[in-house]
């Protein structure tokens, strides 16, 4: 699993949330940060920069059996796929083809409004966007998401509008470091919240068990 910016604090909340996914006959699951991306990927600048670095790691790591990319914008994800035989999984995708499993419309949190209109061009070219009941920011930075301090109270809040206001079955989390908020988010709301990373390393498990 690659969490493509180099913010450690992200990538040490995704290894807590994965641990679930660990089990002695399992594959093991590695968690790394990519040493050349920026603190957050917030912008489109930051998802096509990081997209051949992402590459490059996931073409040097021929000891591993799958690779999940860590980042709602799931950047990289096609050029990665070029690059490698393996199985290749964008938690963006499968955190939204995991929600559809549980509701019939699914909200996203996102973490700015900045993010929405790119999250929304790939609902579109999933052929998903009439799924979406609806997205709503934090107007956090992925830092300041990662961080727990007024994050989780900002996520039941806008979380509530989704389920409310909006008429969201299920709500999927449009941020990698909001990781360790899943749980409580989930408890708060009483509908089901959807890890994406979660999501996409339980795909991968599977898929890498049964090959």
């Amino acid at each position: 699993m690659i969490n493509p910016n180099s913010n450690e604090v992200v990538t040490e909340g995704l290894r807590q949330a994965l641990l679930p996914l660990s089990f002695a006959e399992g594959p093991e699951i590695v968690c790394e940060s990519l040493p050349e991306g920026p603190p957050g990927i917030e912008t489109q600048a930051h998802v096509d920069g990081v997209a051949l670095p992402l590459r490059r790691r996931i073409e040097a790591a021929t000891d591993a059996d799958a690779f999940v990319i860590a980042c709602y914008s799931d950047p990289g994800l096609h050029v990665a796929r070029e690059g490698t035989a393996k199985p290749v999984f964008g938690i963006a995708e499968c955190g939204v083809l995991t929600a559809l499993t549980r509701a019939d419309r699914f909200g996203v949190i996102a973490i700015k409004s900045a993010s929405i209109p790119r999250h929304i061009r790939y609902l579109r070219q999933m052929g998903l966007l009439e799924r979406l009941a609806g997205e709503r920011p934090l107007e956090m930075s992925v830092a300041e998401s990662a961080s727990g301090e007024g994050t989780l109270a900002r996520m039941i809040e806008v979380g509530a509008q989704l389920k409310a206001l909006d008429g969201a079955g299920v709500i999927v989390m449009g941020c990698a470091g909001m990781a360790r908020h899943r749980r409580p988010l989930e408890d708060a709301l009483g509908v089901p919240v959807i890890d994406p990373t979660q999501a996409a390393v339980a795909m991968a498990v599977g898929t890498v068990s049964v090959s």
